[in-house]
């Protein structure tokens, strides 16, 4: 079994954060006694856009995370980027709070744009990365349950 380390740390992080995100709103809500919606209250819509805007890009960023890591592993690299992501969408969230573009939110962006174009990047790149790597196929007697040994006539294959 594979576990991947960088993904389920930084998925943990991001529920958490999904959540902190979520009840921000709530409290400005319950504040504002507005009941459902935003109320017409912008500081409430700003505050629906940052979560609305955290559940956009997180998904595909774990996506891509999980993909990268179970490519190529875990290198010290993938967790700086997958940090500097949970970074961004923290100061995000605060600087939707206040008006227009401002420093918070403008880096917030990028720290959540970057290092998703660079897992993109690079998820583009390792096809091409192992092309010249001879591909090399074992079979590995299986040493699990029965159904995976009657599912795969007792082999797994492996590359």
């Amino acid at each position: 079994m594979t576990t991947l380390p960088i993904t389920l740390t930084i998925a943990g992080a991001s529920a958490v954060l999904n959540f902190w995100i979520g009840e921000r709103v709530g409290m400005l809500r319950r504040r504002l006694k507005i009941l459902i919606g935003d109320g017409g209250n912008e500081a409430v819509v700003a505050r629906m856009r940052a979560h609305s805007n955290f559940i956009e890009y997180t998904p595909l960023f774990l996506i891509l995370l999980a993909l990268v890591e179970l490519s190529r592993g875990s290198p010290a690299w993938l967790w700086v980027v997958a940090v500097l992501f949970v970074i961004g969408r923290i100061i995000h969230a605060f600087g939707m709070d206040r008006p227009g573009a401002n420093a918070l939110r403008i880096g917030g962006m990028v720290l959540t744009f970057l290092p998703t174009l660079v897992l993109a990047a690079y998820g583009f790149a390792i096809p091409y990365l192992d092309r010249n790597r001879p591909q090399t196929i074992t079979y590995v007697e299986a040493d699990a349950a029965a159904s995976t040994r009657s599912a795969t006539n007792g082999f797994v294959l492996r590359s």
